[in-house]
């Protein structure tokens, strides 16, 4: 890793509250009798209901989706025995991992046992708080007997992902693989470079999946697993060859798969050419695979190849198994996870790497259309899709091997339910961030002289989303560069100010002037305001020297948004400037105009206002469902408010019939379809609830973004300014690193969409 992956990754982990996961009460707590139903008195009706009837603890506690993430640290990612309170950052992530993609809450543990007594007693004695038990992390061969008897006493489902994980996902890419080479699962001839927990329960699966135990090669350290050897385990024992071979390299003749969970550079180049044609070559090695694809495919092109990497094609990733297949388990509530649950999920995920790719899958891997083939065998892990393919297909061989306590009887509720659970706020940020990289521009960080812009410019460098240009003195700069140990070397500083941009400073005062020169502004006060990094900066943008700007942290919105208008103008066929926002919700993206620029618009500038945010909403590939909102539902209320959001509603309907807008409306109508069916079956809002609401006048707007900002439970992002000609956004006063990197990708999507409307190109992100 390097320097500047290290440190961000402390302070990650340490900034805030330190670590990843927080338990978050789920019911009211306010008032003294909300604490009484919580605690005493009022636990012990649903104690005695449980004690009458065990089952009743999954109606009346979270045991139903919560999962332990158990570890003694033995075999702890690549680092080894490094023991339990080293290896808990890593089951926090787990944890992470869970809640993120499919909603399940965790307990991390962490014990600090190694003998496997001991270790398996402890975990059963707390097996009744979970709905699930993830073994993560535990050493080969220990890990099998601790895996084996846990499930046997208890019976909530159980797996150690480094086994199967790993099986599962490699098996959807090997039947992929095998259908696109046309060979017979039966007939193949593989090669397990590794002899670990993951290889053992690999080599299982595929035999379950109809692979010739014959034709199945094993190497440890020591070489192949052959049956003249005397220091075999009783693991490694059943996969012993009786073949006269002793080697990696003696094993890989004519063989049709190599698989790797070893260590880096194991399989060397030329070894390739003794494999059989069209082979498969799974390099699982962790971060440096047993072979590099480049090298790979130097000696032969007929290769269909993985890795466990994300920058390669065909990432085997245990994210793409493990939420989903505890998903599936937990929502049957499954005895245990079988092998029949296990090959469903590894179907599931075969069968999903046929179907057409989500774009904003293809927008995340800068791909143009991802495509089932050699390059595209396996789903990636960002795919929306993967609950409801993955998770249905696990609970469905629950049921059908007879281990489901509670049955699915409507599928298609059930998916509607996961795809709930998924929320879409990871997509949206992961969407951003790869549209910016793929054509990172130049951006003015207007306001250099601050910690928290270089900290995101920082950022934005290392990830490569823009070019930052930082405008400020550049002592000053340089000092804080320095006193922070900030990696920004090489990065451009501009200072307005000094001796060096005298002449530039003249040529914007020129350029100013003449802009301004009939609304009072002098060639003398046009010079004076280029000394003043919010003039000077939009004329970087305005002369083509900058592709977009951001500013605002320390300075008044007014302030910096002035200049910019004054500057670049807007839009060609714009009256007016808007301001939007994003909130960033588990139910999805919603978007709040105008809440920033325009204090009580007229008929004609709401009109606008709707069809700029419209417009901005369509760049995220979401359709936009509009909703006036107000203290009124279609004239119950009247006044000078609710009238002329009906006349805006009016010409909206006229003039942009296949615009899905509708009011005036209150909020909670607006965001429940329920509400909207039953009491007003008449709006054009029928069929979904709204995602964009257009505010009256700028006080509601601002009130109303601000309140959900200081909540604390949503991302918010913007102010984005929707109407000018070029790239400019402001920044909240005081906003987060995070909040100024969010901007930037904004900013940067909004310069490349005035690149392509040079060309004349259809603007969609």
């Amino acid at each position: 890793m390097d320097t500047l992956f290290t440190k961000d990754a402390f302070n990650y982990h340490s900034q805030g509250r330190p670590g990843k996961l927080e338990v978050v009460p789920t019911k009211p707590y306010s008032t003294q009798r909300d604490l009484s139903l919580a605690y005493t008195p009022g636990v012990a009706a649903p104690c005695l209901a449980i004690k009458d009837n065990i089952d009743d603890v999954y109606k009346y506690t979270a045991k139903g989706n919560l999962v332990a993430v158990i570890s003694n640290g033995t075999a702890v990612l690549g680092l080894g025995d490094i023991g339990p309170e080293a290896g808990k950052p890593v089951m926090e992530g787990k944890g992470l991992l869970f809640k993120v993609f499919a909603d399940i809450d965790v307990f991390d543990i962490e014990v600090n046992e190694k003998n496997i007594d001991k270790f398996v007693q402890t975990v059963i004695a707390i097996a009744p708080t979970f709905g699930g038990i993830n073994l993560e992390d535990i050493k080969a061969p220990e890990c099998f007997e601790i895996e084996d008897r846990i499930k046997a006493a208890v019976d909530i489902p159980v797996m150690h992902d480094d086994q199967h994980g790993t099986a599962i996902i490699t098996s959807a890419g090997l039947l992929n693989a095998l259908e696109i080479n046309g060979k017979d699962i039966k007939k193949i001839k593989i090669v397990i470079n590794g002899a670990g927990a993951a290889a053992v329960s690999c080599t299982r699966l595929y035999l379950k999946l109809g692979v010739n135990p014959e034709n199945v090669v094993m190497v440890d350290s020591k070489g192949v697993l052959n049956k003249d050897r005397k220091d075999l385990n009783e693991i490694k024992k059943q996969f012993a060859t009786g073949r006269p071979i002793h080697t990696l390299e003696e094993a890989l003749v004519d063989a049709d798969m190599f698989l790797g969970l070893s260590i880096a550079g194991a399989l060397k180049k030329e070894w390739l050419k003794k494999m059989a044609p069209h082979p498969i070559v799974f390099a699982l090695a962790n971060p440096v695979p047993e072979i590099l694809p480049d090298e790979a495919f130097s000696v032969r092109n007929d290769i269909i190849m993985a890795t466990g990497r994300s920058d390669y094609p065909n990432q085997i990733n245990n994210v793409l198994g493990f939420p989903f297949i505890f998903r599936g388990a937990l929502d049957v509530r499954a005895k245990t996870i079988n092998d029949e649950m296990k090959l469903a999920a590894s179907y599931a995920l075969a069968e999903l790497a046929k179907l057409p790719v989500p774009e904003e899958v293809n927008i995340a891997f800068q791909a143009h259309n991802l495509k089932f083939g050699k390059d595209y065998i396996i789903p990636k892990p960002t795919d929306p899709r993967l609950i409801t393919h993955v998770a249905p297909a696990v609970a469905k061989a629950a049921m059908e091997s007879g281990v489901a306590r509670i049955p699915i009887e409507n599928w298609e509720k059930y998916n509607e339910e996961l795809i709930k659970r998924l929320g879409l706020s990871n997509p949206v940020i992961r969407q951003m961030k790869s549209i910016a990289k793929r054509d990172p521009k130049r951006v003015v960080f207007a306001e250099a002289e601050n910690y928290k812009m270089l900290k995101a410019a920082e950022i934005i460098m290392n990830e490569d989303l823009a070019k930052p240009i930082l405008l400020g003195n550049r002592e000053t700069i340089e000092e804080i560069i320095k006193s922070n140990e900030l990696e920004l070397a090489g990065v451009e500083i501009i200072d307005p100010k000094s001796k060096e941009q005298k002449q530039t400073r003249q040529k914007f005062a020129e350029l100013y002037w003449t802009k301004r020169q009939r609304k009072g502004v002098t060639m003398t006060s046009a010079q004076d305001v280029m000394l003043h990094r919010n003039y000077f900066s939009p004329m970087l943008v305005e002369t083509g020297y900058a592709d977009a700007m951001i500013s605002g942290l320390t300075r008044n919105y007014p302030d910096t948004l002035r200049p910019a208008i004054e500057i670049i103008g807007k839009k060609q066929g714009a009256k007016i400037v808007s301001g939007m926002y994003i909130i960033i919700t588990k139910e999805g993206p919603y978007f709040l105009a105008d809440c920033t620029v325009n204090k009580n618009p007229t008929v004609e500038e709401m009109v606008e206002i709707t069809l700029q945010t419209a417009f901005a909403v369509e760049q995220f590939r979401i359709k936009p469902r509009i909703a006036f909102v107000s203290y009124s539902n279609f004239g119950s209320n009247d006044g000078a408010i609710p009238q002329k959001q009906r006349e805006a509603v009016a010409m909206l309907h006229r003039g942009y019939p296949e615009l899905i807008v509708d009011g005036e409306m209150q909020v909670n109508v607006a965001l429940s379809e329920e509400i909207l069916k039953e009491s007003f079956p008449f709006s054009k809002l029928i069929g979904g609830k709204a995602n964009t609401l257009i505010f009256p006048y700028l006080t509601a707007g601002n009130i109303a973004y601000k309140l959900l900002q200081s909540m604390g439970k949503f991302e918010v992002i913007g102010p984005v300014i929707n109407g000018l000609s070029k790239s400019v956004h402001v920044l909240q006063i005081g906003a987060s690193v995070s909040e100024i990197v969010n901007m930037v990708m904004i900013a940067v999507m909004d310069a490349q969409c005035v690149e392509k409307r040079k060309t004349n190109k259809e603007c969609f992100y």
